[in-house]
């Protein structure tokens, strides 16, 4: 059963030519046809917020795609427990969804499969990436034909006392594709909230990583990066990406204030479409996470969104190629930004 909820159309208007253009200016969106339709549909347990935009893709993992111009993506929201069989349970059924909706990949948030109810939790179900957890997300990823952003997984570390908060691509045979480990560590007092610390339990990466898939060049980062527009800078310029995923838990106050924000600053900035998978909710007397799950487009407009900021479910959205390269086209950011040399020897 489908509710058609509205047709919303987006301004069309090319971006001024260089003779028309003053020094100072708003722009309106680069001149495409979006097509936008938000929809609910009906599914046990929960709501499903689709919205649809037709567009011609590229990109060489992509011929199946291609053939029918269409990719779309899903990413879910969740509250994930102390139990990793009910997140388990509830990954799956979200997987189902997102693959009957016609995904080609998920996005699940940070700490999908755990989170902890006391301090050192974590690190006790800490597996390495070959362990049966792991295994297990990769079978469910290989029998629904899905590709899987495992977002914020609690790999084993160096010794018992310390984990690596995993970022794992999965592809549709089930196979681990790429692996980021998260760079920038939650080392924070929330205004206030409590004190969150950690570095004192999890280990910081060191890579940038980007990786092909059939939605796209996908640039891998996790929750607290956001706050660091210099890596998203250098996945977009200097890895090639066209999705910048950012599974999260982000805290309820913090969430409230800069989520949405930072993202569609990202989006925009970066010129590339935005997943942000979400926790949701109370997961234990100590911890609530903000929710609302959002794909933003790279002109910095949400394109999907789940109707309840709290609720379990996916929102659905497809990957518009040729607004990436209309955007990137008529803002050429891409050739006109300096490089870091001609900042360190700026003088002010």
């Amino acid at each position: 059963k489908q509710q058609l909820l509205g047709l919303k159309h987006s301004q069309q208007s090319a971006i001024p030519d260089g003779n028309d253009m003053p020094l100072c200016f708003h722009l309106t969106p680069p001149q495409v046809i979006p097509r936008k339709l938000p929809i609910t549909v009906d599914v046990p347990s929960r709501s499903l917020t689709v919205n649809l935009r037709a567009f011609p893709l590229s990109g060489e993992q992509a011929a199946a795609a291609m053939a029918s111009n269409s990719v779309r993506v899903a990413a879910a929201q969740m509250t994930s427990v102390n139990d990793l069989a009910a997140n388990f349970a509830t990954c799956s059924r979200l997987v189902k969804e997102a693959a009957s909706a016609g995904a080609k990949l998920l996005c699940l948030p940070e700490s999908f499969s755990y989170i902890g109810a006391r301090d050192g939790d974590s690190v006790k179900v800490a597996e390495p990436l070959d362990g049966p957890i792991m295994k297990q997300y990769c079978s469910l990823a290989r029998e629904s034909g899905i590709w899987l952003s495992l977002g914020g997984f609690q790999e084993r570390g160096c010794d018992d006392a310390h984990l690596c908060n995993t970022h794992v691509i999965v592809d549709d045979g089930g196979n681990i594709r790429s692996t980021y480990r998260k760079i920038h560590l939650f080392d924070v007092a929330v205004p206030g909230g409590r004190v969150y610390k950690e570095s004192s339990f999890t280990e910081a990466g060191k890579d940038v990583v980007a990786v092909d898939s059939p939605v796209g060049r996908l640039g891998l980062t996790v929750c607290y990066d956001l706050r660091f527009p210099e890596l998203y800078q250098q996945l977009r310029f200097q890895h090639g990406a066209q999705i910048l995923l950012v599974p999260s838990a982000f805290t309820k106050i913090t969430g409230e204030a800069h989520w949405e924000i930072l993202l569609r600053a990202r989006a925009i900035e970066t010129q590339c479409y935005v997943i942000a998978s979400a926790q949701a909710g109370q997961h234990n007397e100590k911890r609530e996470s903000h929710g609302e799950t959002l794909i933003i487009d790279p002109w910095g407009t949400v394109v999907g969104r789940l109707p309840d900021r709290t609720s379990t479910g996916i929102t659905v959205a497809d990957i518009d190629f040729s607004f990436i390269d209309s955007v990137r086209t008529k803002l050429p950011i891409a050739k006109q930004r300096q490089p870091i040399e001609f900042w360190k020897s700026s003088s002010l």
